[in-house]
């Protein structure tokens, strides 16, 4: 292909900016570069962001690119705002009218304008993950599959891993059939992608595989959008997937104005379909490509440095760069070596209080980081004994809560009456009379006449059909057209939102209830409707569509409130491009940090180096590492070895601390000399009395402590109602502590540990 040159719209380029200055020389050397394609190099903690910001102000500034020319892919939301406010900062308004934001949020913006030349209404719904299992879920049913042998959740990562690789429904089975379970998935891959189309709907990733169908497609419309953004520039390259790396490389074909950032050595996605290969091999796709490296680390202490220096140097797939910083040596790493995960969380807790009162910190200084979401749980306790707020990210999002999603649906259908993934959740959502027979003869009809399930409804007087279900039916048909027509007609889409709540008897039903879960639920959907009001007020057009688009694209990331003066918990991935004075990676285990071979699959050892790196670049000043040498699997206690990792770490840099923060007179499975062993090591003071089962609190609540509560995992009891069982889980404190048994003759039951009436089973 011919090769354009973008040349400068002025013949007198402006001088290099004052703001150039703040830059080091490699910075400035990446910043101030504008034709052809450039590989930034950021190590953790060299700028990278701030780059970005000065490169697209540089070419703004000097009259290289119009803003509406540029192009600019992130992974976040929160990293897109953030560049766009810098850009402001250093430019003012000459920084408006640019395209900047993530993937899915850009892209699904070009298929709104594009849609209909690939077969969709540009008012098409997003279906999030949970959106994708219901359907394939409904799909294994009419195929006469179980859902419970034959998950959901397998199938749909089947099929978005197909999708990250461009591997469409027709080329599935000769790429992936290896197993009945690739036979069925390539069966429901083809039925899965019809039923989006007829429901005018995309999952998240066909927003990134339906753009490169439609440029492919459409020469004319890949050479628009190729002379629209003559400048690209995506951060984190290193997490692309392939559909990524291909619909850029599509765009950038003409005039290769095309700016990579990002780190190898932070490369920790493979599970979601990221390519490390992609940023290894810029070079190979453009030979006339400019390497700068930014080394210089701004973040952390040079010991810190060191420790992630030490064992990212172990992996053999990295580009060479050695980070160097001018910062402080600070303190040496800190090695907590724990008896088990109680004593690991206490630990921990500990040394966040006594960092407070040595260096004056507040709690949003503290992170403490893990490998999976579910060891958040003794963290979170360990936390609310001692009276320190905590915000968990990636738990449950709001948007994720079912009255949410109940809500979202009603008002999808506003703009998508064909999705029919938020038809069928809420058309019977309060009870109206419509159940699951007339439901499945519905679908039946449809299916039978290749028809969409709204067209059926729109005519239920035709179908043959409960005559009581009919005239609800009806009745439900008529709500949802008269508020669409509400809402065309030009009402807000806050009022038509409470109209709607109103009408459906939704409100009513929630009141109604009058239980603490139902205000509760309430109280969200109120919440829900000041989130529609903000976006009203600070939007000049509001509009539906895109408030349903906005917070259907909302990330982990975004979710995490830098300013909240609460410790954050969260996975090591999910920390990815955030900095605390101090961190905690905590169960650095053998199987669990780094994680052991899953699903067949073998482990991935250098990724999960690159994990840990991660983790160990968000410090700024303090760095903890944590290991425990027992710990709770499935309800049993088994012992740990510690993690590889720990052994690559320079040794001159860590200091170990031993001891047990707990008492072990009780440990079953621990020797008698081991037990004495660690309390005699105790370093700090821990001997304040616990309290036993039956006290009070100051505040009159129940009480359930270790050393006196003998319901924890593990233990044998019997129910009154359901017989013998085994403690499998346990969560919350005091009057909240609640616990999963798995009961031999009733199967697993999550019950109120104040309320069970269980009895210890001596074993």
């Amino acid at each position: 292909m011919q090769k354009f040159t973008l040349q400068p719209e002025s013949s007198k380029p402006k001088s290099p900016p004052d703001f150039l200055k703040d830059l080091n020389e490699q910075q400035r050397r990446a910043a101030s570069h504008t034709h052809g394609p450039l590989l930034i190099v950021a190590g953790a903690g060299s700028g990278k962001t701030r780059v970005l910001t000065y490169r697209i102000a540089y070419l703004l500034q000097q009259h290289h690119a119009l803003p509406k020319q540029i192009l600019a892919l992130t992974f976040t939301n929160k990293a897109a705002r953030e560049m766009q406010e810098r850009i402001q900062n250093l430019i003012g308004e000459k920084a408006s009218g640019l395209w900047m934001g993530t993937f899915h949020s850009i892209f699904s913006k070009i298929l709104r304008f594009e849609a209909e030349k690939i077969g969709f209404d540009s008012n098409f719904s997003i279906y999030d993950t949970t959106d994708s299992q219901n359907a394939i879920k409904l799909i294994l049913k009419e195929l006469n599959y179980d859902p419970r042998e034959i998950k959901p959740k397998t199938i749909h990562r089947k099929i978005s891993d197909a999708k990250n690789q461009l591997i469409l429904p027709g080329a599935y089975q000769s790429r992936f059939v290896h197993s009945t379970l690739d036979d069925i998935t390539a069966k429901i891959y083809e039925i899965y992608q019809i039923r989006l189309m007829q429901a005018n709907a995309m999952d998240f990733d066909d927003l990134l595989i339906r753009p490169v169908q439609l440029f492919q497609e459409h020469p004319d419309v890949l050479e628009k959008y190729q002379d629209r953004f003559k400048h690209i520039l995506i951060d984190e390259y290193q997490d692309t997937n392939h559909a990524q790396y291909k619909v850029t490389k599509l765009l950038a074909d003409k005039y290769e104005n095309i700016c990579v950032v990002g780190d190898d050595a932070q490369s920790i996605y493979s599970f979601r379909g990221a390519d490390i290969a992609n940023i290894l091999n810029f070079k190979n796709d453009y030979e006339d490509a400019t390497e700068v490296p930014l080394e210089q680390n701004y973040r952390s202490t040079k010991y810190i440095l060191q420790c992630a220096d030490s064992v990212i140097k172990q992996n053999e797939k990295q580009i060479e760069k050695t980070l160097w910083t001018d910062n402080d040596e600070g303190d040496t790493v800190t090695l907590l070596e724990n008896f088990d995960e109680r004593d690991e969380a206490n630990r921990v807790v500990n040394h966040i209080n006594n960092l407070k009162l040595q260096h004056g910190y507040q709690n949003n200084d503290f992170a403490i980081l893990y490998r999976t979401n579910y060891q958040s749980r003794i963290f979170e306790e360990a936390l609310r004994r001692k009276g320190i707020a905590y915000q968990l990210v990636g738990g449950l999002s709001f948007y994720q809560r079912k009255e949410i999603k109940d809500v979202l649906s009603y008002l999808t259908l506003l703009v998508n009456p064909e999705d029919e993934q938020a038809l069928l959740r809420i058309i019977n959502e309060p009870s109206r009379g419509i159940g699951n027979k007339t439901l499945n003869d519905i679908l039946k009809k449809a299916r039978k006449e290749r028809r969409k399930v709204w067209n059926i409804i729109q005519n239920v007087e035709e179908a043959d059909l409960y005559k009581p279900a009919k005239a609800k039916i009806g009745e439900f048909v008529e709500m949802i057209n008269n508020l669409r027509n509400e809402l065309e007609s030009g009402t807000s889409i806050l009022q038509v939102t409470k109209k709607m709540m109103e009408q459906s008897g939704y409100m009513k039903a929630l009141v109604e209830e009058n239980s603490a879960q139902a205000l509760t639920r309430r109280d969200n959907v109120l919440e829900l409707q000041n989130a529609i009001a903000y976006f009203q007020q600070n939007n000049s057009n509001p509009n539906l569509a895109n408030f349903l688009q906005e917070i259907s694209l909302i990330t982990d990331t975004d979710k995490y409130d830098e300013d909240k003066p609460a410790v954050t918990l969260m996975t090591v991935h999910a920390s990815k491009g955030l900095e605390f004075p101090a961190v905690f990676i905590v169960g650095l285990e053998e199987n669990l940090f780094p994680m052991g071979p899953r699903d067949g699959e073998e482990a991935n050892t250098e990724e999960e180096r690159r994990l840990f790196y991660v983790a160990i670049t968000r410090a700024e000043k303090h760095l903890f590492f944590s290991f425990s040498k027992m710990r709770y699997r499935f309800g049993e206690e088994h012992r740990q070895a510690r993690s590889r990792f720990l052994d690559e770490v320079d040794p001159g840099i860590v200091r170990t601390e031993s001891g047990s923060t707990i008492r072990q007179k009780d440990r079953k499975n621990s020797s008698t000399n081991e037990s004495s062993s660690y309390d005699q090591k105790i370093e700090y003071d821990w001997k304040q009395p616990l309290q036993s089962k039956n006290s009070k609190s100051s505040t009159g609540d129940f009480q359930y402590e270790y050393d006196d509560d003998p319901f924890h995992a593990g233990t044998h009891v019997m129910h009154p109602t359901f017989g013998p069982g085994k403690i499998i889980r346990r969560s919350g404190t005091g009057k909240d502590s609640r616990v999963v048994v798995f009961f031999k003759n009733r199967g697993q039951k999550t019950l109120m540990l104040r309320a069970a009436k269980l009895q210890v089973l001596n074993q």
